[in-house]
């Protein structure tokens, strides 16, 4: 007659089930396409008023960023566009090459300015462009980090806050994941995940481009 420790299992498989796919890649030899990209954004800031959407201060353009970014503004986009189409496949798992339908913009970020929670509705893939990132990827007390939310909600961390699962990524569990930026930087991820930007406490300024991709 076996014991009950005997009928305990020794190994569980996991399976990561229902994943939010995250996307981060970084453009190599950026500087001189940061350098004029900067230049132009900076420029038209000065110029344009800003839009008012999740920006909690600082300056956002119009959604039209891919009509008046030039030659820089255009090597962005043509990177997202490539990135979306290699996370992006058929119901059967094939290869498919999207006809992307995009709205882009660019923002301009000081001292304590950040975008509240908010999402993207409308498309597929969103995404972020860091032209420069004012110092904060390379000291953590700047903040400006780049916010995601538990899309399965708040409930497992309300219920038991001091207990997660012990699988990758199980520690955020109803709560949230930080990105820190860094010029150069470009990430995706579905445009359902909310998301937002925390303050920015530095002197300097903080530039990015940000994207909407739909088929």
């Amino acid at each position: 007659m076996p014991t009950p420790q005997t009928q305990i299992p020794t190994k569980i498989a996991y399976q990561g089930f229902f994943a939010t796919p995250v996307a981060i890649t970084h453009l190599p030899d950026a500087r001189e396409l940061n350098i004029a990209l900067k230049a132009l954004i900076l420029e038209r800031s000065m110029s344009i008023a800003s839009t008012d959407h999740s920006n909690r201060g600082g300056w956002q353009s119009t959604w039209d960023f891919h009509e008046w970014g030039g030659s820089a503004g255009n090597v962005i986009i043509a990177v997202a566009r490539k990135a979306a189409s290699r996370l992006t496949c058929s119901r059967t798992g094939e290869t498919v090459s999207p006809n992307w339908k995009l709205n882009s913009w660019a923002n301009v970020n000081r001292r304590d300015n950040g975008n509240e929670f908010h999402i993207h509705p409308g498309c597929l893939w969103s995404g972020t462009y860091y032209v420069d990132d004012g110092g904060t990827g390379d000291d953590l007390t700047l903040g400006g980090e780049f916010e995601i939310q538990d899309p399965r909600g708040p409930a497992t961390i309300m219920y038991a806050p001091s207990l997660a699962p012990k699988v990758p990524g199980g520690l955020s569990t109803g709560a949230s994941e930080l990105i820190r930026a860094r010029a150069g930087m470009m990430v995706l991820f579905p445009a359902w995940l909310s998301h937002s930007v925390r303050p920015y406490h530095g002197d300097g300024v903080r530039i990015s481009i940000a994207f909407n991709l739909g088929p």
